[in-house]
């Protein structure tokens, strides 16, 4: 019995941490220091060649890919 409630436990967590990053899962973010601007920090992927800067600490939270080009 404990057994099965142990392999349900496990189950509900790698199914809650797999959702929690859907939106960057196929996006691997890579920094380019070459193009900060002051505080914004630009990442480029490497999957699918976006670009997008970010003032916050770490990569972006979504995928950029769909975004129009300006």
């Amino acid at each position: 019995m404990h057994i099965v409630i142990g392999l349900i436990i496990a189950f509900v967590l790698v199914a809650f941490f797999a959702r929690r990053n859907r939106g960057t899962r196929r996006c691997r973010w890579r920094e380019d220091r070459t193009g900060n601007r002051g505080a914004l920090r630009k990442y480029k992927c490497a999957a699918c060649g976006a670009e997008a800067f970010t003032a916050t600490k770490g990569p972006p939270d979504s995928c950029k890919a769909n975004l129009p080009k300006t």
